[in-house]
């Protein structure tokens, strides 16, 4: 039997399952938690940080690249999104834009839905490095943002925090598909590491972070499962690339 919590350390708590049909006993206990958040790793020792914290949190001049990065994506956009575009008028609509094409971005892709995350972990045939699990994040976001408002009416400037990002923008139909949203980060320091820093103070059961371990072994079973529940990349992808992926599984999987 998969146990919820265990092994709370600083806040962030683990559990490890014996099969990935143990996920959904951790899923009915956060049912009426409906401020958890989730995403899925496919390698158990990948960072919660977001693909333009990789690239530059150990250059110099981390502010100067991150504006020179998005500006010269703003203008290699032009003439490219139809005729009559919506307009973009944060920063964070635009990263949202960029992140659905594959721009490096300070934003990380999260779910309301444990089967969307869970299908995210499982989704590549083979994580990048050796690993027995893959992992499914569940993030309070309740928690966090509750300690980043106290942040900011203590003067921390905005960008020492993590803000919520869910853009309103009619150019992403994958987010809507995916139950999405986005955690903008800092670019020096990963989620994991910032829930240890600033809730330090709390008493180890207020659980921030919840990192469920799937074995990796079970990967097929699971996304025979997973669409069968109508979650695949046909469903979460509502494009050619969808349909491409959806096919590829197909052709991998026997009587997927």
């Amino acid at each position: 039997m998969a146990v919820l919590y265990v092994n709370t350390i600083n806040h962030i708590s683990e559990t490890k399952l014996q099969h990935w049909s143990e996920f959904n006993e951790v899923v009915q206990k956060l049912l009426d938690l409906p401020h958890y958040i989730f995403r899925g790793h496919s390698c158990s020792s990948w960072l919660l940080e977001p693909t333009l914290t990789r690239l530059i949190k150990k250059k110099p001049d981390i502010d100067e690249i991150r504006e020179k990065h998005l500006e010269e994506f703003k203008y290699s956009v032009r003439g490219r999104r139809g005729s009559n575009p919506p307009k973009l008028s944060t920063d964070n609509d635009w990263w949202a834009l960029g992140q659905h094409h594959g721009l490096a971005t300070p934003l990380l892709d999260w779910s309301v839905s444990p089967w969307v995350a869970l299908f995210f972990a499982f989704s590549e045939t083979d994580p990048a490095t050796d690993t027995d699990h893959r992992v499914v994040y569940a993030l309070n976001s309740h928690k966090l943002k509750e300690e980043c408002d106290t942040l900011l009416q203590s003067e921390v400037p905005p960008s020492e925090i993590i803000e919520f990002v869910r853009p309103l923008t009619d150019e992403n139909a994958r987010l809507v598909n995916q139950a999405g949203l986005f955690t903008c980060s800092p670019e020096t320091v990963d989620i994991e590491s910032w829930i240890q820093a600033h809730f330090s103070l709390l008493p180890d059961n207020n659980v921030v972070l919840l990192k469920i371990f799937v074995p990796n072994s079970d990967r097929i079973e699971c996304l025979k499962g997973l669409n069968r529940m109508n979650i695949n990349y046909s469903t979460l992808f509502p494009d050619l690339y969808g349909s491409a992926r959806f096919s590829n599984l197909r052709l991998e999987i026997d009587n997927y």
